[in-house]
């Protein structure tokens, strides 16, 4: 009996490069503030075909990917990211799994399954197997930097310009110090959108176990469904106490770099939904993984800002609730992106109709918006 005996499917160039561009506006949240966004973009190719991944960090996740990353993945059989990721995961021991490493990994663990994908003639969403036609957004961002116009009018954008019935914004400012603010800046949200639509807070971790029940408590009346990292996700005993003990389901995750971070925040009892981030965890195979994990203890899963990268492995992923539309991000990714998604009517559709992720990313219209400044 005779076997049938595959191309063979060499990657042949890795490459990454990073463009850091401005906000539109001064951001911060509960424990950090900046003025730009720096968006690492990888290409793997073979032959004539180039698959794309990116992740957000600084820009020696490009650096890492040039000088160490494309010489293990180069050679690789296209067609078996999974090995590619082992490959890098064993480079970058010595490098810390987590953080900067870990955002490199990720985005050439994306731009491999894009290639792999497109060397098909797959759609990603084809090829991971989609569980459902759109995938659920919720508009993200109401920086702490927003005053009450600039607050109102992208709660009001989101809600009755793009049909959202699910947004979130940034409290804990200054640490915590601002507590007063912070409810205020609820309610006026709360007001904005309307009793129908889901309210999400996210306080990155600067409040204390006291505080956070504090805000809670005092926000019943503005009837929050989601509230993010009220305390640090470090603490995952505050965590998971807080969690009994409030109204809103309470999410964190997003800064779990690995399967056994993943699994602490699962085991613990310290969420009710599970943030993931396919550009810090591991890619799309960090991202199927951690999704697993989280299916065993019960959690559904919420992707973590990148929409445009997440939405084809959300939507193959049984136990995903939603994917964040977080401002910044959205705002990059339509710009240079050619097909990006549109979230009009609350829910985006990942594309079937092209190979891999479906995106062409222009550099051209990236030189240009990192050559920008604001204002």
């Amino acid at each position: 009996m005779s076997t049938a005996v595959r191309p063979e499917t060499p990657v042949e160039e890795v490459v990454a490069r990073a463009w850091t561009i401005p906000t539109d506006a001064p951001e911060a949240d509960g424990t950090t503030a900046w003025d730009a966004t720096t968006m690492c973009v990888v290409t793997a190719r073979c032959a004539d075909v180039v698959g794309t991944g990116w992740t957000y960090g600084p820009a020696a996740c490009a650096q890492l990917v040039n000088d160490q990353l494309g010489a293990v993945v180069a050679g690789l059989d296209a067609m078996d990211p999974t090995r590619a990721f082992g490959a890098m995961v064993a480079a970058v021991r010595n490098d810390t799994r987590t953080g900067v490493a870990g955002y490199a990994v990720s985005a050439v663990d994306v731009a491999l399954w894009d290639l792999k994908a497109r060397l098909l003639g797959l759609s990603l969403a084809d090829l991971f197997g989609l569980v459902r036609d759109r995938v659920p957004v919720y508009g993200s961002g109401g920086f702490t930097t927003y005053d009450h116009e600039q607050l109102v009018a992208q709660l009001k954008g989101w809600t009755e310009g793009q049909g959202m019935t699910m947004v979130k914004i940034k409290i804990g400012e200054s640490w915590g110090r601002a507590e007063d603010r912070d409810l205020q800046r609820i309610a006026e949200a709360r007001q904005a959108v309307g009793p129908g639509v889901e309210l999400f807070v996210d306080a990155n971790g600067a409040y204390t176990l006291k505080q956070a029940l504090r805000v809670a408590r005092r926000s019943v009346e503005h009837d929050l469904r989601w509230f993010e990292e009220p305390v640090s996700s470090d603490h995952l005993h505050d965590l998971a106490l807080l969690r009994g003990l409030v109204a809103p389901e309470v999410a964190a995750g997003e800064y779990s770099g690995d399967l056994f971070a993943t699994r602490r925040l699962c085991e613990s009892g310290a969420v009710d939904c599970l943030q993931v981030d396919a550009t810090r965890c591991g890619g799309y195979t960090g991202w199927l993984r951690a999704a697993a994990v989280a299916a065993a203890y019960g959690l559904q899963v919420s992707a973590h800002c990148a929409p445009n990268l997440h939405a084809p492995v959300v939507g193959a992923t049984t136990n995903a609730r939603h994917l964040e539309w977080f401002h910044d991000h959205a705002r990059i990714e339509g710009a240079v992106l050619d097909g990006a998604l549109d979230p009009a009517g609350g829910s985006v559709e990942p594309d079937r109709s092209a190979p891999g992720h479906g995106y062409v990313f222009l550099p051209q219209r990236a030189d240009e918006l990192a050559g920008r400044s604001r204002g």
